[in-house]
């Protein structure tokens, strides 16, 4: 077997409309369509995508909640650590700086799973 390209990954959502909330005007995410007839939102980053699906039970259960990089979660790179910072503080969501002291942060989204916001420097060639 051969893999060449990751394509998705599916995170349980409790509540849509928070979920969009958070990752269409929060995380800044685009949304594309979906022809499913099952409740749930397609978000599109490069060439991953982000499938949003409805489970009324969703619950994340932390096995390390003093370090949320230790649990499963999504990692995304940004430009700005400070902007995303201050922005997901601005709204209202929990922030934990990387214990390693590199430019990282964690936070979750409304059902608490755990995002992953690194600042990456560009290798310019």
């Amino acid at each position: 077997m051969e893999i060449n390209q990751c394509l998705h990954v599916a995170v349980l959502v409790s509540d849509l409309e928070k979920a969009e909330d958070f990752y269409g005007k929060i995380m800044g995410l685009s949304k594309v369509e979906r022809e499913l007839r099952f409740p749930g939102a397609w978000y599109q980053v490069g060439q991953f995508q982000i499938h949003l699906m409805v489970n009324p039970n969703a619950k994340v259960d932390l096995k390390n909640p003093e370090k949320w990089g230790r649990n499963p979660h999504i990692a995304f790179s940004v430009v700005n650590l400070d902007e995303a910072k201050e922005c997901l503080q601005a709204h209202g969501y929990p922030i934990q700086l990387s214990s390693s002291g590199r430019a990282a942060l964690f936070t979750q989204d409304p059902d608490g799973n755990i995002i992953e916001i690194s600042q990456i420097s560009q290798i310019s060639t």
